[in-house]
């Protein structure tokens, strides 16, 4: 088996290339190289020269740093999480084997990955008895739509594009946002909107044919004004995401319906926090989030989320990653640019401090978080509740993590005060517990997928699976 330690790029150009529509002649031109030599570097068959990297970095206005980052490098995480997995406890599988194969065989890697999902989500409907396999297709659905985000860099130029231009039209209707949207989806689409009591549960529905859309009168002011901006994208953007989806490699069933309610997101949030105004803002409070807040009156989620789709080219923010996990550790959001491995199947690390964060009710908690490579991330976590906003209304509660690697730690506001150098105090974590190397972490809920049991009868341990 082939053992390189070059890094693997060719994947992350391809990716860069493609979404800004730019076929591989061009780039070729513009690096002065071959098509045929580009194709080459792009599927990792050619080593790539220190002078080229600069030349792509410069064309593509980017970090050398961040393009000299193995594009491999969450395919090894994924790799490495799923053959944790207790099926595989006898396979005697070493960490080189499983970058190995990432490294040579990246097409196969990511078949198994696919292989496994499904797996994981037969045995999932198995264990629910649900005989019409919808919910196990939900779940297959949502990875492949998290995938799908993850490949595009969470960064859709058409919808920015479609976006602005409804944005356009609203700011001529009124130089108030809230009215000049009413009047858009009026004017253009002869649609009228009003807050009603709805069923628990339900944020908007539409009546008369279509025609009067009731958003209920139980949400927050900022989610109300994200579900308008969500039915707007429906009607005025559907051409286009539905095209986003149709070049996609996403599976049937349930994955393109889920993505297109995901990609009306996606252009509400760019309708409310238009890109160039946002960009300035993160750049002008230095990612302040809770001032960003106020200036687009969105929520904190929203605009955490947003701040991770600043790719376009010339005008890039910090790559970010945001994970979401309930109180009970299930991650319902994840996504990396930062290169922090986020897990797939199982709970993140205990001690990353969008878990503790939960212990400190609506404050913004601080962490450097050292990951098992020595790769420092920078992470904020906030919890919050959700829920209708009526008397004894369930509540859902949420942390929301978002972080980047310590090299662009100074760009936000948070990293203030805080010690940034290479001695400074930082907080051990793993992916997950069955792939953590940590043997003596006190916090470890699982014993690592490859070690044994040592015991010593006279010992009474703190943590059984500490000593391993």
């Amino acid at each position: 088996m082939i053992k390189s330690k070059e890094p693997q790029i060719g994947g992350k150009i391809r990716k860069l290339r493609r979404a800004r529509n730019i076929s591989q002649a061009e780039l070729a031109k513009n690096l002065d190289i071959s098509a045929s030599y580009l194709n080459l570097i792009e599927h990792n068959r050619r080593k790539i020269t220190v002078s080229l990297l600069f030349k792509i970095a410069n064309y593509f206005n980017i970090d050398i740093k961040e393009l000299a980052q193995s594009d491999d490098t969450r395919l090894v995480g994924d790799l490495m999480e799923l053959f944790g997995d207790d099926m595989f406890i006898d396979s005697d599988l070493t960490n080189q084997d499983i970058k190995d194969l990432a490294h040579s065989n990246p097409a196969i890697a990511r078949a198994i990955l696919i292989l496994f999902d499904k797996f994981k989500q037969i045995k999932i409907s198995e264990k629910n008895v649900n005989l019409d396999g919808k919910e196990a297709n939900y779940h297959r659905a949502s990875e492949a739509v998290s995938d799908f985000i993850q490949e595009n860099a969470n960064y859709f130029p058409a919808l920015e594009a479609a976006a602005e231009r409804v944005r356009q039209d609203v700011e001529m209707a009124s130089d108030n946002f809230l009215q000049g949207l009413s009047s858009y989806l009026l004017n253009v689409y002869g649609v009228s909107w009003r807050l009603a009591t709805l069923a628990s549960g339900i944020k908007s529905k539409l009546i008369n044919e279509g025609k009067l859309l009731l958003i209920s009168d139980n949400l927050p002011p900022q989610t109300a004004i994200f579900a308008l901006c969500h039915h707007i994208g429906q009607l005025s953007a559907m051409a286009v995401i539905e095209e986003i989806i149709e070049k996609s490699t996403l599976p049937e069933l349930e994955a393109p319906i889920l993505a297109k309610n995901i990609l009306a997101s996606y252009f509400a949030a760019a309708l409310i926090m238009p890109y160039e105004q946002f960009y300035k803002a993160c750049r002008k409070t230095r990612y302040d989030i809770e001032r960003i807040c106020l200036q687009f009156s969105a929520s904190f989620e929203q605009v955490c989320q947003r701040m991770t789709s600043l790719q376009r080219p010339n005008m890039q923010g910090i790559p970010l990653h945001l994970v979401r996990t309930d109180i009970a550790g299930n991650i319902s959001k994840r996504f990396s640019l930062s290169g922090i491995h986020i897990p797939r199947h199982l709970g993140a690390c205990p001690r990353w401090n969008v878990y503790s964060a939960f212990l400190q009710p609506a404050k913004i908690n601080i962490q450097l978080s050292e990951m098992p490579d020595g790769e420092v991330y920078f992470c904020i976590a906030k919890s919050y509740e959700k829920g209708e906003y009526r008397h004894n209304a369930p509540r859902r509660h949420f942390s929301i993590g978002l972080g980047c690697n310590i090299i662009h730690a100074k760009q936000m506001v948070y990293s203030d005060g805080i010690e940034l150098a290479k001695n400074a105090k930082t907080v051990p974590i793993g992916v997950g517990c069955r792939i953590c190397p940590r043997l003596n972490c006190q916090q470890r809920a699982h014993p690592l997928a490859d070690h044994r049991f040592e015991l010593n009868e006279n010992e009474q341990l703190e943590n059984l699976y500490s000593k391993l």
